[in-house]
């Protein structure tokens, strides 16, 4: 384990942007191979699913509410609605001529390397087995037909819940950031986390992360090891289980080993060829390789950790329904620059950021917080502009005090609600300073506010190299959470994958790596481009 260890440890110093220089990529576009946005499988049966009804939806706000009244059955039209809400089309662009698909679930780049299977079993109007989704038909293809059940034998799955499946073609994303896509590609499996457990919300059901099975197991289930299926074409990184179930709270969390389900896979009927994204890679980026590899994660114990008591979310002003929220959500191209926000709504985003027993997007990952938020406020209603930290988790208090530089303040602001840990480091102008640590972009300093994700990064990884990956779905899952609670503010959100690394921890005055950075995010109140035309998401399927 210490080679890998020390595999990932220099992948992510190797792939640190810097003020002097930016990590290795291709340097330009090689447009006539940019790879296909979407996968599929030839000769794969295809299962067409049906689209939401335009009927009143459950309000956003109700999503961290648990009401068994709002769940739903099990059925192949809740499956469809929940792919619907987490991988589908939210809408089309287009400019001139060319046009592209924008997704319910965010990706660097818009480039989307992160595919959804779902696993199936006693399900009426679906066979049992494994079935990719193709986001842009709204389709089910049939990749294995398991055999049938042998009389007495184990139950695949629980009663009353499916499997989805996830997994990374790395190359759509280092076709356009080289070295550094491992990282997008794991911000990506983040993001599409917290979109299934939003949409299992929106249908009253509940979803957690299997935490302790294996990529071997979920490569052999989902079949992306399957060389003679995949041939020329990119290959797909298993990268985790969550299991959805309609049950009452806490039936996601039950023991469920894969065993059964790799025996069915194995034993199943495989069909379906996977198309090949870019006829020719200009670039090959085995550094990528390296760190998957590294990364492989083994079957382990699950670790669970008491969840704290906390008071009920703080209130939103949102009166639209969690589709609504869930299908407008875009990635913020320019802020206006001078636009504020209410503390109350700076309040509500932090404070869902905290873990709750049953709330989403939190209740669907096993760990304690591991990532804190270093803020850069510059327009925040009652908040002196400045730099701030907010801990999601109280123990980190004392460690970071004593890592941070010596001259901040550690404020802790006025008026903001107690469970909330926001202290005021520094009282300042900080557009430029957010401005340069994030590439020098100017939406880092023209929003609201922005924030780089601070993960506790020796001691996560301590536990093994894949954790790595753990970080940054964490991020992920904090940058979608962002995303939905800002359009719920009337405001928008954009992930930023581009920053200085070692600087933003020059700032802070962090000395050493116990500290280092996943994700920034911005926020704040977004100009609209009046070139670009929005065309309906599935307007061409002629679905009930």
């Amino acid at each position: 384990m210490k080679d890998s260890l020390d595999t990932i440890l220099a992948y992510h110093q190797r792939t640190k942007h810097r003020l002097n220089r930016y990590a290795a990529g291709p340097g330009g576009l090689d447009w006539k191979n940019q790879p296909d946005p979407f996968r599929n499988f030839t000769s794969s049966p295809q299962l067409e699913l049906p689209l939401l009804a335009d009927e009143p939806h459950r309000p956003y706000t109700d999503l961290y509410k648990t009401d068994d009244t709002t769940r739903q059955p099990l059925t192949l039209g809740g499956i469809a609605a929940l792919l619907e809400l987490s991988f589908g089309i939210s809408a089309w662009k287009r400019y001139d001529g060319p046009r592209w698909a924008l997704r319910c679930n965010p990706s660097s780049g818009n480039l989307h390397p992160t595919e959804a299977y779902v696993i199936t079993e006693g399900c009426s109007g679906i066979v049992n087995g494994v079935h990719h989704y193709v986001s842009r038909d709204h389709v089910l293809e049939q990749r294995c037909r398991f055999a049938m059940a042998v009389s007495g034998s184990e139950p695949s799955l629980p009663p009353a819940s499916f499997l989805v499946g996830l997994s990374s073609i790395h190359w759509r994303e280092a076709w356009k950031y080289g070295d550094r896509a491992y990282r997008y590609c794991q911000h990506d499996v983040g993001h599409a986390i917290a979109a299934v457990r939003y949409a299992a919300a929106a249908l009253g059901w509940q979803t957690h992360v299997l935490t302790s099975w294996s990529d071997r197991d979920i490569g052999d289930i989902l079949g992306v090891d399957r060389d003679a299926d995949f041939a020329e074409a990119e290959r797909e990184h298993p990268d985790l289980m969550l299991i959805v179930t309609t049950e009452p709270s806490g039936s996601a969390h039950s023991p469920f080993t894969p065993r059964a389900l790799v025996r069915a896979a194995r034993g199943g009927r495989w069909q379906g060829q996977a198309n090949m994204l870019s006829a020719h890679h200009l670039f090959d980026w085995p550094v990528i390789d390296e760190a998957a590899h590294a990364c492989t994660k083994p079957e382990t114990q699950d670790a669970p950790w008491q969840v704290p008591m906390l008071p009920d979310p703080l209130s939103s002003i949102c009166n639209q329904s969690a589709v609504e929220i869930i299908k407008q959500r875009r990635s913020a191209q320019e802020f206006d620059g001078v636009s504020s926000i209410p503390a109350s709504s700076f309040y509500r985003m932090l404070d869902m950021t905290l873990p709750r027993s049953t709330v989403p997007p939190w209740d669907a990952i096993g760990w304690e917080p591991r990532v804190h938020l270093a803020l850069f406020v510059h327009r925040v209603d009652g908040l002196v502009p400045g730099l701030y930290i907010f801990l999601r988790n109280a123990h980190i208090a004392a460690k970071l005090r004593a890592e941070l530089s010596s001259q901040f303040d550690w404020i802790q602001v006025e008026d903001c609600p107690a469970h909330l840990l926001l202290f005021r480091l520094v009282a300042a102008d900080v557009r430029n300073a957010a401005r340069t640590l994030s590439c020098h972009q100017d939406i880092a300093a023209d929003g609201a506010f922005s924030l780089g994700m601070l993960a506790e990064y020796e001691t996560s990884l301590a536990h093994g190299p894949w954790v790595y990956r753990q970080l940054f779905w964490e991020a992920g899952i904090l940058g979608q959470m962002l995303y939905l609670e800002a359009e719920a503010a009337g405001v928008r959100g954009t992930g930023i994958g581009c920053y200085f690394d070692d600087a933003v921890h020059d700032l802070l005055g962090i000395q050493n790596q116990s500290l280092q950075s996943m994700y920034h995010f911005t926020v704040g109140a977004a100009l609209t481009d009046t070139r670009l035309q929005t065309l309906p998401a599935y307007a061409h399927l002629k679905r009930s």
